[in-house]
């Protein structure tokens, strides 16, 4: 196991230090979680197999936008029948949590898929009271809290770059971008964050 956790290299790590340079704590920062495990399902939430499924997650959830769990583990919402399934590191297979199996098992033989994609994605947390000005630099959608309330994630683009968007609490959002564009999206961020970051001219 620590051989496993020594060889591991995050999709951000090289902008750890740019990130906290980057960062003015109470106005806006930005800092990557990586190695959190994600199981992508696909499921009928109706079905005895989603019954199943829901008792291992916490629930799944039944509209766009919802966010179901308990504790430490959440499902987000990605269609009618699909889900993502975000925990910490320790609930993955390789270091000796269960989540994968857990699900796996829950589906059984039937119709649907469990698929590991802990490796696929990281995630970035970007808070602060300037935080929903960064993302609407870029984000199409209304962050406005009237709307995009607190507990909701949903698929959107930031800088064309495909995103699930988690908005964990009033001044806090996860991001959850594919691995191979960390580097774009987390560099994209630090340069849209620069403004706050600087003095405030007299």
């Amino acid at each position: 196991m620590n051989s496993v956790r020594g060889a591991r290299r995050s999709p951000a790590e090289h902008l750890a230090d740019a990130f906290t340079s980057g960062s003015v704590p109470g106005t806006v920062t930005i800092t990557e979680i990586p190695y959190q495990a994600m199981v992508g399902v696909r499921v009928d939430r109706a079905s005895d197999a989603g019954a199943r499924v829901a008792s291992v997650t916490g629930g799944l959830p039944a509209a766009c936008g919802e966010v179901t769990g308990t504790g430490s583990v959440h499902t987000l919402w990605l269609g009618p029948t699909e889900f993502m399934v975000v925990a910490p590191e320790e609930a993955h297979d390789s270091l000796g949590g269960s989540l994968v199996s857990d699900l796996t098992t829950a589906l059984g033989n039937d119709a649907g898929q469990v698929v590991d994609l802990s490796a696929n994605r990281t995630t970035f947390e970007l808070s602060g009271s300037h935080a929903r000005a960064v993302l609407e630099k870029t984000c199409a959608l209304d962050l406005h809290p009237r709307v995009f309330k607190a507990g909701t994630a949903v698929s959107t683009e930031l800088a064309h770059i495909p995103v699930m968007l988690w908005k964990t609490s009033a001044e806090s959002y996860r991001i959850f971008p594919r691995a191979s564009f960390a580097d774009f999206l987390g560099r994209w961020i630090l340069d849209a964050m620069r403004e706050y970051a600087s003095p405030e001219v007299p």
